[in-house]
């Protein structure tokens, strides 16, 4: 597989800035190599400068050797002259690929420069909350988590998928089933009918240049599945398929910002993670998630962030749940974000505010990776573009918000008047006939 260098990595900006790019690099915990870099680009400068002499030489010989036969010349020794050079040309052009592959894979390993508004910090405990929306709900009873309420009322079987498959993969059941369903049109139907978002039914699995392309390959490749005797993945988001639509292409710059909804499932290894939320269905090897994608002009990204983080906030507060809305710290975002946003949903029986949605602003990381360009006007010289995605909602998480924050105490779940005309009415999830 083949990748263009120069629109995956901006190798002027880290010539010219190699130490600002550096110190950017260090407040998310990661160490440049400073010195490979330099030798790298150094000794792949030397040998384009050398191979753009020849070339030339080659050219001017070429010429002068064609005139010289026309006048019946002897042009031997020209010619074996010329051989040598086109041999020198051709071993050259092999030490290129080479340098450029290095290059490549030093420059696909590492991470987005932190846009200047990011806070600094190592860690989660670092990021900043910008606000809180909604008071969590106060119960005269103790409050169950998802995994001891649902259960019950024959909407959740975990034992029988971890039979059927194994640990972390959901079974849901009767309400349990419907409501996801709900969830998920609710979810499209605000976002396409009311945000402006068009909707996409994506390829649930993605090649390899896709993964690259919004930066899942090479550096998580264990988080992936990917399909035996195929050069396919399955997709751990919507984000890959759907980002990767103008890969290669050159946008109507008057298009933007372009806004994509798209409902898939999700399937991701966690690695790493094991030991974490092993209870209930909070973190699942499967899961269905609405994931919004824009595309967006340079100078706009940071206000379509915020545009696009408003968006996915709608669902909640129209379904009336508490949450809140936290800015990364450098040290906490994902590998290919410049600024991102979590919003924290109120789980009454983890009695804590828990990730429902990641919303981040990757500016032109994606894009040159993918080579995602566009034209802001007619003329006008070509730009990388921004691209922008958040979850809106992940599904299987507001399905345990919902349950757990309208919990009755005689174990019954109300179901919020916003869902219930994707429910044909029913306001309330009673016990029901086990599987």
């Amino acid at each position: 597989m083949h990748y263009n260098l120069r629109a995956m990595l901006d190798i002027g900006y880290l010539r010219e800035n190699i130490q600002a790019a550096r110190e950017r690099l260090s407040t998310r915990g990661f160490a440049l190599d400073v010195e490979t870099f330099q030798r790298l680009d150094g000794e792949r400068r030397q040998v384009i400068q050398e191979l753009e002499g020849l070339r030339q030489t080659r050219n001017t010989a070429s010429e002068e050797i064609g005139r010289l036969v026309k006048q019946k010349a002897d042009v031997t020794a020209m010619r074996s002259e010329m051989k040598a050079v086109s041999d020198r040309i051709k071993t050259l052009e092999e030490s290129l690929r080479g340098l450029e592959d290095g290059l490549f894979q030093f420059a696909s390993t590492i991470p987005n420069l932190p846009d200047p508004a990011v806070p600094i910090g190592a860690t989660d405990e670092q990021n900043v909350e910008v606000r809180r929306v909604g008071a969590p709900p106060s119960f005269d009873f103790e409050p169950k988590a998802h995994w001891d309420l649902c259960p019950p009322l024959g909407i959740l079987d975990l034992e029988r998928a971890t039979k059927i498959t194994g640990s972390r993969f959901p079974l849901l059941a009767g309400a349990g089933a419907r409501v996801e369903r709900a969830l998920l049109n609710f979810m499209l139907d605000i976002h396409t009918k009311e945000h402006g978002y068009r909707e996409i039914m994506p390829p649930f699995m993605a090649n390899a240049k896709s993964l690259f392309g919004t930066g899942s390959l090479p550096k998580f490749e264990a988080e992936l599945f990917k399909v035996k005797d195929t050069e396919y993945y399955l997709i751990p988001t919507a984000e890959v398929p759907v980002t990767n639509i103008y890969r290669d292409e050159i946008i109507d710059g008057e298009r933007l910002p372009i806004k994509f909804a798209a409902f898939t499932p999700c399937f991701r290894s966690e690695a790493g993670s094991y030991g974490k939320d092993v209870r209930g269905i909070f973190r699942q090897h499967q899961f269905n998630k609405v994931e919004l994608v824009k595309f967006a002009r340079q100078e706009d990204s940071n206000a379509d962030l915020e545009a696009l983080v408003l968006d996915a906030e709608d669902i909640l507060k129209r379904l009336e749940i508490a949450y809140r809305v936290v800015i990364h710290s450098t040290g906490d975002m994902s590998f290919q974000a410049a600024k991102s946003y979590d919003i924290e949903v109120w789980l009454p029986g983890q009695n804590g505010y828990r990730e429902i949605s990641s919303c981040s602003n990757f500016q032109d990381f994606q894009a040159r990776r993918a080579n995602i360009r566009y034209r802001p006007s007619a003329g006008e010289k070509v730009r990388f573009a921004h691209t922008l995605n958040g979850s809106g909602l992940a599904i299987g998480r507001t399905w345990i918000a919902l349950m757990e924050n309208y919990q009755q105490k005689d174990g019954s779940v109300v179901i919020p008047e916003a869902l219930r005309p994707y429910l044909d009415g029913q306001s309330v999830i009673r016990p029901e006939t086990i599987i």
